[in-house]
């Protein structure tokens, strides 16, 4: 769940998610498994020359306009619908673009990905990263941001209308029996029957593989040699993915809330369970020592999870009204939902206690709704961004799926529970969505090693609830020139965060290309 993306909570969206339900939550994402075959993605697909059939789009030049935000131009750029194919068709990519403040000393062009997939990346350089980003990268960059396809502007994927996406999100994430099983079950076979309805055509053509040729494409209209890249969480798979089929082409990347890509889609899961476990007891212990002020108790960690588990066990079987004009109650669901959403930066803790203190002690779910409809990206109007659609198409490609069938699901829950007693058994079910997806997967698990690449920056943050910090690690060994730098914190991803001693190491290499020295580490 790459809640966070968005924020109408925080602006930094960046996670990465399995797009199902409470799926949350951003959460889930999909990789491979560790000490799993080196897959060179670049090969033989790849001439080292430009194939002339794709020439055209390489030598394709943007043309630039206002788009109604001061200070920002967009263009639309053509790619390929299919790179196996380029004759079969194009379709049309949105970009935007902040000119850098000095034209003296200018460096080139960043690009900037905030995450999902599903996060759009000309909504986040529009409403972050041209602003929040320091002065001085500002200043020698143009700011540049590419909505990948299928997601946003750029041909978005699209599955369900607003009433319909209400009650998927709504759908028991947690059965309890067959009939329960039947209906979550059914709930993911009419998600992905409504993609293949609405948005068929880009279906088979939205995976990172894809998005990262086309990142190559932008590169060169934009008239640079190399490409210099900001990702967060999801966008860490993305830009690994860029480094590992132009290696010769990196310039300066960071990957910031790095994924690890060859683990399995179910480890992955795990994973994630585990880390936002992690993340919930740094809140507990903080919530706790509040004494009465907080909801879930003053006596330990432990205890507040066995609370907000029985919580969320209660509004399984009687939800709470939410004063929602669409007649929605807070379901276990939709609380989860919430709850896991504050968990992608500590600045939302105080929000969550409000919350859980509204819900549990004066029965109104409206707080915690609002977070969930945060999560989703869900409007007033009951209308949803095309984030969470976007999502599960790009996981359900890039990778097989986590389980095949509700009784892998059933064997695995004890597995997921042991890694997160609070949030383990919805998450665990949250990973069947790919089961039923209408497109077979075009991705496997694999290593990237970007062999010949100047070096690149991995950041890990030791408490990041979405993406654990091992993967990092494990990001950073795999690169042939990764450098691992480390915030000992909380929260999703580092940069921007108010690590003074993250900022500089990631400024100066992006300034003067001088990266931090391979395990630097940052309280």
């Amino acid at each position: 769940m790459d809640i966070s993306r968005h924020s109408r909570r925080h602006p930094r969206l960046s996670f990465r998610t399995c797009g199902t339900l409470l799926v949350t939550a951003g959460l889930l994402v999909s990789g491979c498994s560790s000490g799993g075959p080196t897959v060179d993605v670049s090969m033989a697909a790849l001439p080292r020359s430009t194939p002339a059939e794709l020439a055209p789009y390489y030598d394709q030049k943007l043309s630039w306009r206002e788009c109604g935000v001061a200070g920002f131009e967009c263009a639309s750029m053509k790619a390929p619908r299919d790179y196996g194919k380029p004759a079969a068709g194009d379709i049309k990519l949105a970009v935007a673009r902040k000119q850098a403040t000095k034209r003296k000393g200018r460096l080139g062009s960043l690009l900037v990905n905030p995450g999902g997939p599903g996060g759009s990346a000309v909504g986040y350089l529009q409403s972050y990263a041209a602003l929040g980003y320091p002065e001085a990268v500002r200043a020698r960059y143009d700011m540049v941001a590419v909505d990948p396809r299928g997601v946003a502007r750029s041909e978005p994927v699209t599955c369900l209308d607003g009433k319909e996406m209400d009650a998927y999100t709504q759908t028991d994430i947690t059965p309890d029996d067959q009939r329960e099983t039947d209906g979550l079950r059914t709930s993911y076979e009419d998600f992905a029957a409504g993609c293949e309805k609405r948005s068929g055509a880009i279906l088979p053509h939205v995976s990172t593989v894809e998005a990262a040729r086309d990142m190559d494409v932008l590169r060169a209209a934009l008239g640079d040699e190399k490409l210099s890249y900001v990702g967060a969480s999801y966008g860490t798979f993305l830009g690994a993915t860029y480094a590992g089929l132009f290696p010769k082409r990196v310039g300066r990347l960071v990957l910031d809330g790095a994924m690890d890509p060859s683990l399995p889609a179910r480890r992955m899961n795990r994973d994630q369970t585990a880390g936002f476990e992690t993340a919930f007891q740094a809140f507990a212990k903080d919530c706790v020592a509040l004494g009465r002020e907080c909801p879930l108790g003053s006596r330990s960690p432990r205890e507040a999870g066995k609370r907000l588990k029985g919580f969320f066990d209660r509004l399984d079987r009687a939800p709470l009204p939410a004063g929602d004009s669409s007649g929605r109650e807070l379901g276990e669901a939709l609380a989860t939902t919430g709850v896991i959403a504050a968990m992608y930066d500590e600045g939302a803790w105080p929000q969550l206690r409000d919350a859980l203190t509204s819900a549990m002690r004066n029965k109104d779910g409206s707080a915690l709704l609002a977070l969930s409809d945060s999560y989703y990206e869900r409007d007033s109007d009951g209308t949803y961004a095309n984030l969470m659609f976007a999502n599960a198409a790009v996981n359900c490609l890039d990778l097989p799926p986590a389980f095949a069938t509700p009784d892998e699901v059933k064997e695995a829950v004890p597995d997921f529970e042991k890694a997160s007693p609070v949030f383990g058994e919805g998450l665990a079910w949250s990973s069947l969505n790919c089961a039923y997806w209408p497109v077979k997967p075009t991705g496997e698990p694999h290593r990237i090693e970007a062999e010949g690449a100047a070096p690149i920056v991995v950041v890990g943050t030791t408490r990041d609830p979405a993406t654990p910090y091992h993967w990092a690690e494990a990001l950073a060994a795999q690169l042939s020139s990764g450098r691992l730098l480390t915030y000992e914190g909380d929260g999703h991803t580092a940069y921007g965060r108010g690590s003074e001693c993250v900022d500089s190491a990631i400024n100066r290499y992006l300034l003067e290309g001088t990266a931090p020295a391979d395990g630097k580490r940052c309280s």
